[in-house]
């Protein structure tokens, strides 16, 4: 099948709505990478609380309730107060490069010391059954393209 329009090729399969984190772990929804061949999180971080620091890492399991554990590379160098405020990174991930054995994949967040405003969006592309926004979530009400 031959797609032309970029949002038939892409899939939204988790988000954080905007908000104001507390220093804790947020965990994402599990992304079963049997469905697709990449991931990327997109993790857009606002207003730094005073001193807080934000560290994000892909974590893998065989099961989507099972237990998770860290997948070699697949972290963000931590992100610093005093680097600024309004900073967007992407953690991309293929399927090639989840843990031998696990099926499924979450985003951690960790917020330290102070609340920080951050939100996040995960897209899936190259999905394995086309088009990809199949799989979006039911949080997409309209595409227009």
């Amino acid at each position: 099948m031959s797609r032309s329009k970029l949002s038939q090729q892409l899939a939204v399969v988790d988000k954080l709505d905007p908000v104001s984190q507390a220093a804790a772990t947020v965990l994402g929804t599990a992304i079963d990478m049997s469905l697709h061949r990449k991931v990327v999180f997109i993790i857009d971080v606002g207003a730094f609380g005073a001193s807080a620091t934000v560290d994000a890492k892909i974590q893998a399991s065989a099961t989507s309730g099972g237990t998770y554990a860290d997948v070699s590379g697949k972290a963000i160098v931590q992100m610093l107060a005093a680097g600024g405020n309004n900073k967007v990174v992407k953690l991309e991930i293929s399927a090639q490069e989840v843990t031998s054995g696990s099926r499924f994949i979450k985003l951690s967040i960790t917020v330290g010391t102070a609340a920080t405003l951050l939100s996040y969006v995960a897209l899936a592309a190259s999905d394995r059954y086309e088009p990809s926004n199949l799989y979006d979530l039911a949080a997409v009400t309209q595409t227009v393209s």
